[in-house]
């Protein structure tokens, strides 16, 4: 975007200026935003202070680099087209395939958002040519899954009744991974103590879940890379082998 003498606008500058503090690896130096967005490192050292007069985060001075700690508190700064369908669509699927508090957060999301666009943008939002819609509904979560989201989160381990595919029941203690939303349920993803290895276990299958005081912090995330890394090879030579128990 630029004016009648072909310089690119101050304001279309700082919104260039967020986009290369948020795809660059921190902290990125003046000198390279400056030659990202083809200006002086003594410009990008104003559009800096302005963009922290405006509410945003950012860490570091000249001669250290920059890093975007938070931009929200920020004027919207808009989507193009097809990321306002992108938007759309993933949270229009999270209403269908989401529990009921992470569907009605969903809502809300799309609201805060529409709230926040500019009028042409937010019209585009409420009439997006994509949609999400599923004619079979999914199969009931047996335990509170917003309960169990936060136990993921605090990397806190949890223990539940399971009945599998067989009809036998056991009580399990597991470290809880990540919850993976499939096509035709979901499944937790978690360490589990009885078996001594990663397994899948079906919400709908899952009952009276108990949030323990027990903490696995900090493995959760070398835990899910092993885990999906395993089962990836799993589905690679035996992909019957990767279904949830």
């Amino acid at each position: 975007m630029c004016d009648d003498t072909g310089i690119m606008t101050r304001t279309h500058r700082l919104f260039q200026l967020m986009q290369a503090l948020r795809n660059a690896p921190p902290p990125a130096t003046a000198a390279a935003l400056a030659d990202a967005l083809g200006v002086t490192p003594r410009t990008v050292y104003r559009d800096i202070d302005t963009l922290r007069g405006l509410g945003a985060v950012i860490d570091g001075a000249a001669g250290f680099g920059y890093t975007l700690i938070e931009d929200a508190a920020l004027p919207p700064l808009g989507f193009d087209a097809e990321e306002l369908e992108a938007l759309v669509l993933g949270l229009r699927e999270v209403q269908q395939v989401g529990d009921p508090a992470l569907a009605s957060a969903a809502g809300t999301a799309l609201s805060k958002l529409r709230a926040r666009l500019p009028a042409a943008q937010a019209h585009r939002l409420q009439h997006a040519v994509l949609s999400a819609h599923r004619f079979a509904p999914l199969p009931e979560p047996g335990i509170d899954v917003r309960a169990l989201r936060q136990a993921t989160w605090d990397e806190r381990t949890v223990r539940f009744d399971y009945c599998d595919v067989e009809g036998r029941s056991t009580t399990r203690s597991v470290d809880p991974l990540t919850i993976v939303y499939m096509q035709a349920s979901h499944c937790l993803l978690a360490w589990c103590h009885l078996r001594s290895d990663f397994r899948a276990f079906r919400l709908d299958r899952m009952r009276g879940l108990d949030v323990l005081e027990t903490s696995f912090r900090p493995r959760r995330v070398p835990l899910l890379r092993e885990c999906l890394t395993q089962m990836g090879a799993c589905a690679a030579s035996a992909p019957s082998r990767t279904t949830a128990v």
